[in-house]
C-alpha cells in the first residue's frame, strides 16, 4: 500500500519501539492528524482471548461519556405503542413490515437497528442483509428490547457496540481529532472498563494485551496497556 508524505511525515513523529501512555499517545495524534477533514479517533485493542470458543467472544455494548463525534441513525423494527415511543425518542426510520420490505430490498441506509422481541421473527428474516454489516440486532448488545425509548436515546447519546474479531481485536471509534485530550481518555477509560467487565472467565493470563491508537488517516501509536488499566482503576 503506497504511503503518503503526509502519513511518512506524520509516523516519523512516533517512537515505534515504545509504549506511550494514553495521555501523551492522544495529545501526539491530535499534532499529527493531517486530513482536510475531523478524523475519527480509533482504538484497536487486543485481547487475551480466543474468539472460536464461544465462550471466550467478548461482546457488549457501552455509551461513551463524552459521545462519538456524530449523531448515529436508528431504525426501530416495531408497532403500536412501541412504534410511537421510538419515534418520540428520535429514531429515524420506525415500522415492522414496511421498514422490513425496505431492507429486504437491499437498504440499509442507518447505522444502527432497534428491535422489540415482539418482531424479531420478522426481522431474523433480514439477517443475511443486516448480519454481514454487523446491524443485526441483539440482545447482548440491548438492541433487542421493549424499551426502545432508553435504547434510542443511548445510541443518540453516544453508545457504541463492540465485539472481538477472529484475532481477539476489538476496533472502536473513541471520538474525533477535534475532541480535547480529556475527553478522548476519558472514553477510552469508560470502553477498557467495559471490556473488562465483559472479560469471560475462560480468559486465561494477560486480557489486555495492546492497544493501539490511530486516526482514520494516521499511523498507530502503541499505548501501554498496564497505564491504561491504571486510568480505569483510579476512577
Amino acid at each position: 500500500m503506497h504511503k503518503g508524505k503526509r502519513y511518512l511525515e506524520s509516523a516519523a513523529k512516533i517512537d515505534k519501539g515504545r509504549l506511550y501512555d494514553a495521555e501523551e499517545a492522544l495529545k501526539l495524534l491530535k499534532s499529527i492528524a493531517h486530513a482536510k477533514f475531523d478524523e475519527t479517533v480509533e482504538v484497536a485493542i487486543r485481547l487475551g482471548v480466543d474468539p472460536r470458543h464461544s465462550d471466550q467472544v467478548v461482546r457488549g455494548a457501552v455509551v461513551l461519556p463524552r459521545g462519538i463525534g456524530k449523531t448515529q441513525s436508528i431504525a426501530v423494527f416495531a408497532k403500536g405503542e412501541k412504534a410511537r415511543e421510538a419515534e418520540e425518542a428520535g429514531a429515524d426510520f420506525v415500522g415492522d413490515d414496511d421498514l422490513a420490505e425496505r431492507v429486504q430490498s437491499g437498504w440499509t441506509g442507518f447505522d444502527v437497528a432497534v428491535a422489540t422481541p415482539d418482531v424479531m421473527t420478522l426481522v431474523g428474516r433480514l439477517g443475511k442483509i443486516l448480519g454481514p454489516k454487523g446491524l443485526m440486532p441483539n440482545p447482548k448488545t440491548g438492541t433487542v428490547t421493549f424499551d426502545v425509548a432508553t435504547a434510542v436515546r443511548e445510541i443518540k447519546a453516544g453508545k457504541i457496540e463492540f465485539r472481538t474479531e477472529k484475532a481477539g481485536i476489538i476496533h472502536a471509534p473513541i471520538g474525533k481529532t477535534s475532541f480535547s485530550v480529556e475527553a478522548l481518555q476519558e472514553n477510552l477509560t469508560t470502553l477498557v472498563d467495559a471490556l473488562n467487565k465483559a472479560r469471560p472467565s475462560a480468559a486465561k493470563g494477560v486480557y489486555l494485551k495492546s492497544i493501539t491508537l490511530s486516526t482514520t488517516m494516521g499511523p498507530g501509536v502503541q499505548l501501554n496497556p498496564l497505564s491504561v488499566q491504571r486510568s480505569v482503576q483510579a476512577v
